[in-house]
């Protein structure tokens, strides 16, 4: 409360100070000048999905691109929808995602709360500011009128609005109203003329508010704000100096000016964001379940493969390549070249895009260290009753697997595929198997036992294949094809999978000739 009456005071004797951080907005945004701050608003009434992950990374760049502040705000004003867990959520998925706030609920800052809930008492007295200037006034029309004009207006085939008939009522009407404790809401006096501003990416922007819509409610009979109301309170109060948010906020940014203009603030920057769509232009729906950032988790999808995808398929870059990192995307950001058109994702092209990513981490050492932590605890939960063999989860073994995998596989789970269960469990082959390939399997097998000795333990794919090719012309009648066969069934128990030669090294000399050894004995019993 004391917070509140130190910004009140402040800000009651004077205007807010125009904001000097400003983008040439002659649509090429060629200049940023001043302290920059930014922010994601989104509602915890659902979890984080793709769309509010692109709108919080282009925001997040923008700031790191500018030296500035990305600040997390969670508007949580319509109580009756949130979702138990959804706020907490929301910021647990922009760390994991790499877009942390610089500012939020969790971290706090200089100009909290950061939830929208914690500060009814600033929102009210901004409302009553407007109603006190004449900007603003009591409605007190009931639910029921409400219904029946919208009724009213789709029977007459018109876009229901309201009619502004409590604008209209006299002082002691309203005073005699209020002393009768009648229910009531404050809605804005939207007024025509209003200004043309220019949007960072749609250019100039003019919308006659008044004409189509009837005066907005601001605050609602429970006490609590509207959008309209709380993000343009927020916004001042928090040095919001650029709004980039979703295209489909850009027709209510008339009505939001008219708000700042009615409390003598000096408004932001805005710019709207293309949309993000589904490849054949449809909405992306929060409805598909596996839009949520933690259902790509849970699967699997490496956060720089989301990150990558969804400023691939959209548009602000210098470069538009597969592969790109955190330091690449806010080095290429051009915030010019945003364009107006929607941004269509091509969710069937992210397995690729998490191949290319996951190649990457495999790669780096202390990532590389993580994925081998990740991969050990995915074996042991999948695989808790068949993995008896501890050299499996051994470090050096996971890692040699990976960096034999890298540019294969598209996510760890993969690596948990019946495909590759000959890697944490040996294979159950029966001698009728075994039979059915080549009657030479014993003689196959002291061959492969003599190379693995004579190798003394180095395994290199690019020797060991020619190694194989030259044994096999030494295995009789089996032609090369059936020995690989022979060799893999050994190995894997399948007749499909990586080369015979990545196999071999994978599973290391002890346990390939472990394995080979049981095929010699599978031959005699045949």
């Amino acid at each position: 409360m004391l917070l509140w009456r130190r910004l009140w005071r402040r800000s009651a004797g004077r205007k807010r100070q125009p904001v000097e951080p400003q983008l040439n907005v002659t649509r090429r945004c060629s200049s940023v000048r001043g302290e920059v701050r930014v922010r994601f608003a989104p509602s915890p009434t659902g979890f984080l999905h793709l769309g509010g992950l692109r709108t919080a990374l282009y925001n997040y760049i923008f700031a790191k691109k500018y030296g500035g502040s990305f600040i997390l705000r969670l508007e949580d004003t319509d109580q009756s929808r949130l979702v138990p867990g959804a706020a907490e959520s929301i910021e647990d998925m922009l760390e994991w995602a790499g877009v942390p706030p610089d500012e939020s609920p969790r971290r706090g800052g200089p100009v909290g709360p950061y939830l929208q809930s914690q500060r009814l008492d600033l929102y009210g007295r901004t409302a009553r500011q407007l109603v006190e200037s004449g900007r603003a006034y009591y409605c007190f029309c009931s639910s029921q009128r409400l219904d029946l004009l919208k009724k009213e207006a789709l029977r007459t085939g018109q876009t229901p609005r309201y009619d502004n008939r409590c604008r209209h009522l006299q002082a002691g009407q309203v005073q005699e109203k209020l002393a009768q404790a009648v229910p009531h809401v404050i809605r804005f006096r939207l007024d025509a003329g209003v200004e043309p501003f220019r949007d960072l990416i749609f250019g100039r922007s003019h919308h006659e508010v008044a004409e189509v819509e009837g005066d907005p409610v601001v605050m609602k009979a429970d006490g609590f704000p509207t959008y309209h109301l709380a993000n343009v309170v927020d916004d001042h109060y928090m040095r919001i100096s650029h709004v980039l948010r979703g295209s489909e906020w850009l027709i209510s940014t008339s009505k939001h000016l008219l708000m700042y203009r009615a409390l003598g603030w000096q408004p932001p920057t805005f710019g709207h964001l293309p949309l993000l769509m589904n490849k054949d232009g449809t909405k992306l729906s929060k409805r598909q379940g596996d839009i949520f950032i933690q259902s790509f988790r849970r699967d699997g999808v490496l956060p720089e493969a989301l990150l990558d995808i969804t400023t691939h398929c959209g548009s602000g870059f210098n470069t538009n390549q597969i592969g790109r990192k955190m330091d690449q995307l806010m080095a290429e950001f051009n915030p010019s070249k945003i364009t107006t058109h929607s941004a269509l994702l091509d969710l069937e092209k992210l397995p690729e895009f998490n191949r290319i990513h996951l190649r990457h981490r495999i790669e780096d050492e202390e990532q590389c260290q993580l994925l081998v932590a990740d991969l050990q605890g995915r074996i042991q939960q999948a695989r808790p009753a068949e993995v008896r063999d501890e050299r499996v989860l051994h470090e050096d073994y996971i890692r040699r697997v990976l960096h034999l995998r890298k540019g294969h596989i598209s996510s760890l789970k993969e690596l948990l595929s019946p495909a590759y269960s000959y890697l944490w469990v040996r294979p159950s082959v029966s001698s009728q198997q075994v039979a059915a390939l080549t009657s030479e399997a014993q003689h196959i097998a002291s061959l492969v036992l003599k190379l693995m000795a004579e190798r003394d333990g180095e395994l290199a794919v690019d020797g060991l294949g020619k190694d194989l090719k030259a044994l096999a012309k030494q295995a009789g009648d089996t032609k090369y094809g059936d020995v690989m066969k022979l060799l893999r069934l050994a190995l894997s128990g399948l007749q499909q999978g990586p080369g015979v030669a990545e196999m071999m090294v994978s599973l290391g000399p002890a346990e390939v000739r472990h394995r080979v050894q049981k095929l010699s004995l599978l031959s005699e019993a045949g």
